[in-house]
């Protein structure tokens, strides 16, 4: 039988400190409950010292949730321990998770302290919390730059002194894989009680290892990983969950399991991400936009006749439902004949084929990426031009105002103005443009880069438009990012390639 592997997520801990990705107390409990449906065995709540609304997280949480444990983090500090203590006393099953520095770079210029009174402390430590809490979890700072014969002896310390599982941080994402299975194998065999405790992985992403690292743990006898949803975290992030999970589910012969839905991935994914407004990159693997798309002509066609010669992993497995086989000049026949079959047009020879193939990369070329409507215009009647052009665009806001947005919009050769309100300027603007439009789009995704450093520098806006369970990307680039949401928003109603009859704006006044 396979062993298992303990899920403590940290999300709502490590991965909440990221700048400007900060929860308040309602959104932390709803990503709680998520986690538990989810099937995390520890739900890391926060670190209750910190501050009131970090306390008061870790109070709803514990009252929010029962089969996970919930765990709340300190320092080796008398008062933080009192604190968590306190924080957690709703919780159905807790855990103080407290510990100190044990690198000598922290030793010395952290502590400005000696090898041995960071011992002493780190036992003071694990001893005060198990006058609370039964299951206590010590992490060694820094472990990851750590003398491994020092970090044995302090593992050995605070495993007599109580505590149940010994967390092995990579603090600062230096080991490769093999330095830190090493590390973990010589825990396992220079401990003399490590039968008495769990060792836990926590790596972080600064060199872009900290799922390899985590997974060299767990080769090398860890049963614990620390790892938040997206690899959110300080820095350059955490552990991913969701890669863990899914390299687990994956590869049999690590002989370990999880208890995670991995169906429920994509979800909390994406809820993570909103409520945390930190877009998930495209290419991120498990969850990312393109994680199930495929553009190459040759991959296209290997997924189309066998999904396996591409795909090690089914999206629906991690709740996505399906493969993405995204038309672009890249794509070759195979592709465009899945999407035209799917579409209906299932009676062309290879002559006409041959030659609708020709026309679709001549549209590819011009679009970028291709969608049904595209497809249809191209079966059925030449492609009309760019039928939507921004003529101005005028955004009043500020408090105590509400914003206030007008736009005029050339639609296959005539200019209408419409005003619309909304909870922002580029909502505002937004509504307006669905107002000359006539149809409602729902906007699934919206994203704003800076293009370069500096407040009077360009912004770039991608946005996601579902029209009729279809979705659309638009592009917009301006120094006014209210002008660049617009030009991204018209951008996406122009590759829906609305035919004429299709645009309906005859109601509406002309402008002036």
């Amino acid at each position: 039988m396979s062993d298992k592997i303990y899920v403590f997520d940290t999300t709502l801990r490590d991965g909440e400190q990221v700048p400007g990705c900060q929860l308040n107390t309602q959104e932390k409990v709803e990503i709680a409950k998520q986690l538990e449906l989810l099937g995390v065995d520890i739900i890391e709540a926060g670190f209750p010292i910190s501050s009131p609304g970090d306390f008061k997280s870790v109070l709803e949480i514990s009252r929010a949730v029962r089969e996970p444990v919930v765990c709340a983090l300190t320092r080796a500090v008398e008062k933080d321990i009192e604190v968590a203590a306190e924080s957690l006393k709703y919780a159905h099953r807790k855990r103080i998770h407290t510990g100190i520095g044990a690198s000598d770079y922290h030793i010395k210029y952290k502590f400005n302290s000696t090898r041995e009174q960071i011992i002493e402390r780190a036992i003071a430590a694990v001893k005060y919390a198990r006058n609370f809490v039964d299951d206590v979890e010590f992490y060694a700072e820094d472990a990851g730059r750590a003398d491994n014969v020092f970090l044995a002896q302090m593992v050995e310390a605070v495993i007599a002194a109580g505590a149940t599982t010994i967390n092995i941080p990579d603090t600062t994402g230096y080991c490769l894989p093999e330095m830190y299975g090493q590390k973990i194998r010589f825990l396992k065999e220079n401990v003399a009680n490590i039968d008495r405790a769990i060792l836990s992985c926590h790596c972080h992403n600064d060199l872009g290892m900290a799922t390899a690292n985590t997974i060299a743990g767990i080769q090398n006898g860890a049963r614990q990983v620390e790892v938040t949803i997206n690899g959110i975290g300080e820095r350059a992030g955490n552990t991913s969950l969701e890669e863990i999970a899914m390299i687990i589910q994956t590869h049999k012969d690590l002989n370990v399991h999880t208890n995670i839905n991995s169906k429920k991935i994509y979800m909390l994914s994406t809820l993570v991400s909103k409520m945390m407004r930190m877009p998930i990159q495209p290419n991120k693997a498990i969850v990312g936009r393109n994680a199930f798309a495929h553009s190459s002509g040759i991959h296209q066609d290997g997924v189309i006749k066998h999904r396996e010669n591409y795909e090690i992993i089914a999206p629906e497995d991690v709740g996505i439902a399906e493969s993405s086989i995204v038309l672009t000049a890249r794509s070759g026949k195979a592709a465009l004949r899945y999407h035209l079959d799917r579409l209906g047009y299932k009676s062309l020879s290879s002559e006409q084929l041959e030659e609708t193939y020709q026309r679709f990369l001549g549209l590819a070329d011009n679009k970028k990426d291709l969608c049904d409507n595209d497809l249809r215009v191209l079966m059925e009647g030449e492609l009309a031009p760019q039928q939507v052009e921004i003529n101005h665009v005028q955004v009043v806001c500020g408090k105590p105002l509400q914003p206030v947005a007008t736009v005029e919009l050339t639609v296959d050769g005539v200019s209408y103005r419409e005003s619309a309100t909304g909870n922002g300027p580029v909502n505002a603007a937004v509504r307006a443009v669905d107002r000359i439009i006539g149809e409602f789009m729902v906007l699934e995704e919206f994203l704003v880069q800076a293009m370069s450093r500096g407040s009077g520098d360009e912004g770039k806006v991608h946005m996601q438009v579902k029209y009729r369970d279809q979705l659309y990307a638009g592009f917009g680039v301006d120094e006014d990012i209210v002008m660049a949401s617009v030009k991204a928003y018209v951008d996406a109603i122009n590759k829906m390639a609305f035919a004429k009859k299709n645009v309906k704006a005859p109601a509406l006044e002309k402008a002036s």
